[in-house]
């Protein structure tokens, strides 16, 4: 509910705590924020960064794909690390989509409350309403996060950018942050004959880079999902992500109607558990 989060917002203008009132995120200094119908409040000032939001038929081929329960593994899991993390306390799900791994955290840890961060209206729309005690916002994460200092026990950041500077910022001394990214073989049997985007051999060096300086690596485990996808499936896990952006729709038709389902692939992660460098 927004209500539980507005204690830990700033305004993005100038810094100061928001207030609730008339349908509407205020603050002192008369900076106005409208919620939306569907619950979500928009705090962007200016433009986010073209192309980074998710559609709305990406967030449909996700939602549709995580309904068919093939990442429920994965979510178990992330929940309960989460749990052996912390034990209630604010939980920011940055660049959290539709706030999916969010409510099965949240669900894990009732004496959380979650705030999922993301440009995606389409996405924020469903995120609003995860859980009756999850709240959502539009806002670009590698901007300055409109959060309290020190006011997050848990950073969610499940396939999402990671901002290390501000995620250490928001974070509590005792706070964790927990990364989810895909490992080279994620999705490796259907990468060449779908046309998607590979994962990065270095994505893991990059990601300690990135962290380095503000975060201690507490642990970190590989998760592993065997799948058997339909032609729909198949169709659907290149929608929902980035590679939906390079994959003209015509031409995945084609390609998932050469092969012979079901279709076979290793859905494969990295989870990581950072403590911050105090």
């Amino acid at each position: 509910m927004l209500a539980d989060v507005v204690p830990f917002l700033t305004c993005p203008a100038c810094g100061a705590a928001l207030r609730q009132h008339d349908g509407a995120l205020r603050c002192a200094a008369g900076h106005s924020f409208d919620v939306a119908r569907q619950g979500y409040v928009n705090l962007l000032t200016g433009n986010a960064r073209a192309g980074t939001a998710d559609t709305a038929a990406m967030v449909l081929a996700r939602d549709a794909f995580l309904a068919g329960g093939h990442y429920a593994p994965l979510a178990r899991r992330i929940a309960d690390l989460a749990a052996a993390a912390i034990t209630g306390g604010l939980i920011v799900d940055a660049g959290g989509g539709t706030g999916a791994f969010l409510a099965a955290v949240l669900e894990r840890i009732p004496a959380a409350t979650g705030l999922v961060v993301d440009v995606s209206k389409h996405a924020l729309r469903r995120a609003a309403r995860v859980s009756p005690r999850a709240a959502a916002v539009a806002w670009d994460v590698w901007r300055p996060l409109p959060v309290r200092s020190g006011a997050a026990a848990l950073v969610l950041d499940v396939l999402a950018p990671r901002n290390g500077a501000e995620f250490r910022r928001i974070l509590a001394g005792d706070g964790a942050l927990l990364v989810v990214s895909p490992t080279p073989r994620h999705l490796a049997e259907l990468v060449g004959v779908l046309g998607m985007i590979s994962v990065d051999a270095r994505k893991d060096e990059r990601l300690e880079s990135s962290l380095s300086t503000f975060f201690g690596l507490e642990a970190r485990e590989t998760l592993d999902i065997e799948l058997r996808l339909s032609a729909v499936e198949a169709e659907t896990v290149v929608q929902m992500g980035p590679s939906a952006r390079h994959v003209d729709a015509e031409a995945l038709r084609r390609r998932v109607a050469a092969l012979a389902p079901p279709l076979r692939a290793t859905a494969s992660f990295a989870l990581s558990l950072y403590r911050p460098i105090t």
